[in-house]
C-alpha cells in the first residue's frame, strides 16, 4: 500500500441531490483515494474540518465503465466514494455551507 498522508484522502465532495438531501442527517459525501481505509478516512475529516467528530463510515468502490471510441475500447479510472456520518455535537462541515 502507499504511503497516504490524511491530506491525500479526501480527493472531493459529491455534490449531488441525494448527498444534499443527505446533509440534513449529518451526512457528508466524498470521494477518496482508492487505497484509504475507514480509518483514514475518518482520521482526514477530523483533522481537515476543525470540530469534526465521526461516528461512522461507509465506503463504496466504483469500478471504470466501458467506453468506446470507434473500434476502441477502454475502461474509465475507478474511484472510490466514502458516506461520513458526523456525531450530533459535532460542528457541520463549512465546505457545504454556500451549497
Amino acid at each position: 500500500m502507499a504511503d497516504i498522508k490524511y491530506y491525500d484522502v479526501i480527493l472531493k465532495p459529491v455534490v449531488t441531490e441525494k448527498s444534499m438531501a443527505a446533509m440534513a442527517e449529518k451526512k457528508y459525501t466524498f470521494m477518496v483515494h482508492t487505497e484509504a481505509t475507514k480509518n483514514m478516512v475518518k482520521e482526514a475529516v477530523e483533522k481537515m474540518f476543525e470540530g469534526t467528530k465521526v461516528a461512522s463510515v461507509n465506503t463504496m468502490n466504483l469500478d471504470g465503465k466501458t467506453r468506446r471510441r470507434g473500434r476502441t475500447v477502454g475502461k474509465t479510472a475507478k474511484m472510490k466514494k466514502a458516506i461520513v456520518q458526523l456525531t450530533e455535537d459535532s460542528k457541520d462541515i463549512e465546505i457545504f455551507a454556500g451549497l
